[in-house]
């Protein structure tokens, strides 16, 4: 039977000393046999006693105090990959790790020139997890929300012709079918005439047209849609759209029966019976342009040309996570994403409702740019147009400041 505590406490006190002195292992473990012997105290214990005693503060080391003294794993990723990585990821807008890294392994062969990644560096960029992508930009992600403004406005017109869509069927579930939704770039209010945006996006593929449109008069955003279905490399079997005066109108219904185009409608008040395209107004339009007001031809035509490159960009170069469902549990709601993260044009080209001849059109699409060139294309033509709006804005107050003058 082992000593009692009050035994214990001047027999580990002095059996303390002599092991913070003794300066070999073959003394110290000398020593712990005395007193597992005595004490029938557990081994391990024992050494964290002795080496303690007497002690304010733990002579265990954390990490971070290791790695200051030269000690611990050295980090691997750091220094030049560090910058490398924070460039991309500023110059390709911000994008999470998930989407980051399978991109940077597609996308290496482009990325090496302009950003002057070494070797070294390049092996790393192409080994690093997305959560590791994360971390390394957790201090980086620390930005501003903004909220913009809805408005949609319903239109009740031909409502009962329409048919209402809640869910894709399996026959459905193929590309071709696009949900479709407008962007109002109103600013802090809706009056008053602005700029819009259609977003029109594929539901199996993530395959996103985006086309500028001068006001909200419906004339405008079925020309959108008609050009939208001219552009497409693949066929435009249906649309599926919110209850906005803007889709809901005798011309694009009897564009759409002629056309032999589906088209269907979602539940009012329902967002999430586009949720598809609701995403991609803030992935793809929010976060490049922003929630200021647009208006006028100049900011026109400078929008338009921001999604001339920005559109090929995403569609073929981008890699998108597609939800495959969510459950909830108590409070929290689980997500399941699909683990094939590919790109729009990847999708695609994986589909067997497509033809060979569609395939051959996309590749051969694909093989006329450079992710690089596109993306610095973008930025370009947002810099013109936040300038052009810049420029307004200050005209606009000059002119209010005069008119206030003169009535004074």
């Amino acid at each position: 039977m082992g000593l009692n505590m009050k035994e214990r406490k001047p027999l580990l006190r002095e059996a303390a000393k002599r092991y913070q002195e003794t300066g070999t292992k073959k003394e110290k473990s000398a020593i712990l046999d005395e007193l597992v012997g005595y004490t029938k105290m557990n081994r391990k214990y024992l050494v964290h006693v002795l080496a303690n005693a007497g002690r304010t503060k733990a002579a265990r080391k954390t990490a971070a105090e290791k790695r200051r003294k030269g000690g611990g794993r050295k980090p691997i990723y750091s220094g030049e990959f560090t910058v490398a990585l924070r460039a991309i990821w500023a110059f390709f807008w911000y994008r999470c790790g998930k989407i980051l890294a399978p991109f940077m392994r597609e996308q290496m062969r482009f990325l090496e020139g302009p950003f002057r990644i070494s070797p070294e560096v390049g092996k790393l960029l192409l080994s690093v997890s997305p959560a590791t992508i994360d971390r390394v930009l957790r201090a980086d992600k620390k930005r501003l929300a903004l909220k913009g403004r809805s408005g949609t406005k319903p239109g009740n017109l031909l409502k009962n012709q329409i048919p209402v869509r809640v869910r894709y069927a399996d026959s459905d579930k193929k590309p071709g079918f696009f949900e479709n939704d407008t962007v109002h770039h109103c600013g802090t209010s809706d009056s008053g005439e602005f700029l819009l945006t259609l977003t029109s996006t594929d539901v199996y593929s993530g395959w996103t047209e985006l086309r500028a449109v001068p006001n909200k008069a419906h004339k405008w955003t079925f020309e959108a849609l008609a050009d939208v279905r001219d552009s497409l490399p693949f066929p435009l079997l249906g649309i599926d759209s919110d209850n906005g005066a803007e889709f809901i109108n005798n011309a694009l219904l009897k564009w759409c029966q002629k056309e032999g185009i589906m088209f269907t409608r979602s539940r009012p008040y329902r967002k999430n019976d586009n949720c598809h395209v609701e995403q991609k107004n803030n992935s793809h339009v929010r976060n490049f342009v922003g929630y200021r007001r647009f208006s006028g031809a100049g900011e026109l035509g400078a929008l338009a040309r921001v999604y001339r490159s920005l559109c090929p960009l995403l569609n073929y170069f981008i890699p998108t996570q597609k939800l495959l469902g969510k459950t909830r549990v108590g409070a929290k709601v689980k997500k399941v994403y699909d683990k094939n993260i590919l790109t729009p044009c990847q999708r695609l080209m994986l589909s067997t409702d497509l033809s060979d001849e569609v395939k051959a059109e996309l590749a051969r699409r694909m093989g006329l740019h450079d992710p690089v060139r596109l993306q610095r294309e973008v930025h370009d033509a947002v810099a013109a147009l936040m300038s052009l709006n810049g420029k307004r804005n200050l005209e606009d107050a000059e002119a209010l400041a005069l008119s206030a003058l003169q009535a004074g």
